[in-house]
């Protein structure tokens, strides 16, 4: 059975499989629907401290699952300004809904051009299998 994995259009990627929303110069960042389904059910989830400095393809938590340990990388600098706390109790929300409620945390970009080298949906889509 095909499973079909959901990219969105309205969204940046990277080849490490996080996704990101801009607002203005805050980006929320999650992982994707592809991402979600190779880890399988996700136990646990080490989130960038409020306030934490994170920077460009650079490690700032970690994702549990019952199969792996995976880093998770920022896809951009800048300074944490909020945390998805809900993950805390209910780290199977990235599973259940990877793009709504299992974002993972919201920065403030110190660096836009960094941009430039994240992928566009039909670009990602080129990435995975």
């Amino acid at each position: 059975m095909e499973v079909i994995m959901e990219i969105r259009d309205d969204l940046y990627y990277t080849d490490t499989h996080e996704w990101i929303h801009l607002d203005g110069d805050i980006a929320t960042i999650g992982i994707s629907d592809f991402a979600q389904h190779e880890l399988g059910d996700i136990v646990f989830v080490e989130l960038p401290e409020v306030g934490q400095k994170v920077a460009a393809s650079e490690p700032c938590g970690s994702i549990e699952a019952v199969k792996a340990v995976e880093d998770l990388i920022s896809p951009l600098s800048g300074r944490v300004e909020e945390k998805n706390i809900d993950l805390e109790d209910s780290p199977e929300l990235i599973n259940k809904s990877p793009y709504e409620e299992g974002w993972l945390f919201k920065i403030r970009m110190s660096n836009p051009e960094e941009l430039e080298n994240l992928l566009s949906a039909a670009e990602y889509q080129k990435i995975i299998p």
